[in-house]
């Protein structure tokens, strides 16, 4: 992942519905949810919930798919995983045993 891209997940997470948003919808996968699921469970409007899942599209954080009338949302678990490996990846400089806590914190999941 590049700085840019990183930057870019960070400043689409760095507001608080996006990030209740991005964070419900990990919770939801593989099946994710629907916008207007999504919009009653975090109390916001539906054409703000838009705005804000547009910020978060673009970042490449979430999926949309049209079925029929409705839009499911997804994360993107793969932008997910590149996004945690960018902030780890230097970790501890090379001395694998400061790591082994995050690692074991992760491994639940």
């Amino acid at each position: 992942m590049k700085n840019i891209d990183a930057l870019a997940a960070f400043g689409a997470l760095s507001q608080e519905t996006r990030l209740e948003a991005f964070r419900l919808l990990v919770r939801h996968e593989p099946e994710g949810l629907p916008a207007g699921e999504l919009a009653r469970a975090l109390e916001v409007p539906a054409n703000t919930l838009s705005s804000h899942l547009g910020i978060l599209a673009r970042a490449g954080l979430v999926t949309a798919e049209r079925r029929s009338r409705i839009i499911q949302y997804r994360a993107d678990i793969a932008r997910l995983r590149e996004l945690m490996l960018f902030l780890a990846k230097d970790c501890c400089g090379g001395r694998a045993e400061l790591c082994e806590p995050l690692v074991a914190e992760l491994a639940c999941c």
